[in-house]
């Protein structure tokens, strides 16, 4: 039996992983900190949180595995530094404080084309949070990197809008890498990491989650 510790319960890929989670025999209990609260569960600890001002003393910091499905975009932050916030600096504070209180397994949510030395923002902001997590000592750490995400967001994001029409129109003509990546496929990988990861580090690429 295993705690989770899921930062980005209220996103796509978090609402996923949440609802999966709860209903997974290997799980004990899931802690989900957010900012508004969530409809309880008998296997839920949901400690409403700032992110900017994370309490390390408090004992639900103490499980096996972290999950972090943390992430937004430029557009959505308002600015460079709002945006790096939630996809750079929220993650490793999570990730160290986990660290520090004995979790042995990390699984990131990152992106296709994560690479800390790119000149654009997105790739490189998602490819320094997954250089800097690598040097926190976790037994195991899961990087996964999803192509377009599959699925129904709360928030309107007419880009991805546009993108999933046309990827959906072209996805059995795609390579695998570039096709949509559901939300559901990602959420078993990053539950699968957290709950029973391997020694050392792993990248699971987008052409293993499209689906199809």
């Amino acid at each position: 039996m295993t705690r989770i510790l899921l930062v980005g319960a209220t996103g796509l890929v978090g609402s996923h992983v949440l609802a999966k989670a709860l209903a997974d025999l290997r799980i004990e209990r899931v802690v989900a900190p957010t900012r508004r609260a969530l409809p309880p569960h008998p296997k839920l600890t949901n400690p409403l949180v700032d992110f900017d001002h994370l309490t390390e003393a408090a004992d639900w910091w103490s499980v096996d595995g972290v999950i972090c499905t943390l992430g937004t975009t430029r557009a959505t932050a308002g600015s460079d530094e709002a945006f790096r916030k939630v996809d750079y600096v929220y993650p490793l504070a999570v990730a160290k404080i986990a660290r520090r209180h004995g979790a042995q397994r990390f699984a990131l949510n990152s992106s296709l084309g994560a690479d800390a030395k790119s000149r654009l923002l997105y790739p490189r902001t998602k490819g320094e949070v997954e250089r800097d997590l690598q040097a926190l000592g976790f037994a195991s750490l899961t990087i996964v990197r999803p192509g377009l995400i599959g699925g129904a967001r709360g928030e309107f994001r007419a880009g991805e809008r546009i993108a999933s029409a046309i990827l959906g129109m072209l996805g059995p003509l795609l390579p695998r890498r570039y096709r949509i990546s559901p939300a559901a496929i990602i959420a078993e990988a990053l539950i699968d990491a957290a709950a029973k990861g391997g020694p050392g580090v792993h990248i699971i690429e987008s052409d293993r989650l499209s689906g199809g």
